[in-house]
């Protein structure tokens, strides 16, 4: 689901989370991200693998999936390392992914996920898809339209070229080209930010925003941005695979991500948080995002619709 409020506060913060969260709009097809590396981690395929099906869990279920045998996963693969476009062209991969499919074999269901346009993904809850694991933030707002089970958590982080050549502070982004996605936090709040500037007699931020998340990190590596505002998992994964970014900052505003299902969807997401809980217990959580280096964002409790 986006770091700038140093300056301005909690009113940047509420309003960042509240409209937006950790969350992005997707184009229907998303091209492919990365390199030949950004492939599914072999030891969480074996992981995955492994798991059984848990009889009470399983018994959870709402019966028409369970008749179904099948949980189906609506997402915006285009957001490294959460879900996007293995180098196949077409399959679906991330920690979004692994995790979900483990909740799968808990429930004794097949996980099929589907790649759509961000915007589509809530209106079609219930019908299109039983669930929708990309990466959103849990505020009160989604909470009024849908329901929530949360899996993990992020904040904000920004990244500039290595060396930071304009000296740009994190608390002054005043002047500069920030690059965000389309529909995140971070452009809200980069929004904010910038109206803050004007208001203290300051340039505007000159925000660039794009329909995929690689679309702004390679305009900052490119230079024709200067700062790349994402989540934090988002923004280390950035860094990590180029050796063109470094982070500016630390990580502020960390919220949950949480399983988005229908509002009132029988019963499922209280199977999504029991099969969750079960797998940070018995450590199956933390091992599949360390697969793709996010063990940060593990959280020692689920819960469904918890305070944002």
């Amino acid at each position: 689901m986006k770091t700038l409020h140093h300056a301005t506060g909690a009113a940047l913060t509420a309003i960042a989370l509240a409209l937006s969260g950790c969350t992005y709009a997707s184009e229907e097809s998303a091209s492919p991200e990365g390199n030949s590396s950004d492939t599914e981690p072999s030891s969480n395929a074996e992981i995955i693998e492994s798991i059984k099906k848990d009889p009470s869990i399983a018994a959870m279920v709402p019966d028409d999936i369970k008749k179904s045998g099948t949980l189906r996963n609506g997402v915006a693969a285009n957001y490294a390392p959460a879900e996007f476009i293995d180098t196949d062209g077409s399959t679906v991969i991330g920690y979004d992914i692994d995790y979900i499919t483990a909740v799968g074999k808990l429930m004794g269901l097949k996980v099929t996920t589907t790649n759509a346009a961000f915007p589509s993904l809530i209106p079609a809850l219930g019908s299109k898809y039983d669930v929708s694991v990309s990466a959103f933030t849990i505020t009160l707002e989604r909470e009024k339209q849908v329901t929530m089970a949360s899996y993990f958590k992020a904040g904000f982080s920004m990244a500039v070229p290595k060396g930071n050549p304009k000296k740009i502070s994190p608390d002054d982004l005043c002047g500069h080209t920030v690059a965000v996605q389309t529909g995140t936090a971070q452009e809200t709040a980069a929004q904010h930010k910038s109206k803050q500037c004007v208001k203290a007699g300051r340039k505007p931020i000159d925000l660039l925003s794009y329909a995929s998340q690689s679309d702004a990190t390679t305009n900052v590596t490119g230079g024709k941005a200067d700062v790349l505002y994402a989540d934090s998992v988002i923004t280390g994964y950035a860094i990590k695979q180029t050796s063109k970014l470094e982070a500016l900052g630390g990580i502020t505003d960390a919220a949950k991500f949480g399983v988005v299902t229908a509002k009132n969807d029988g019963g499922l997401s209280k199977a999504i948080q029991v099969a969750t809980q079960k797998l940070i217990d018995d450590g199956t959580m933390k091992k599949l995002l360390a697969a793709w280096g996010t063990q940060d964002g593990l959280i020692k409790t689920s819960q469904v619709n918890p305070k944002s």
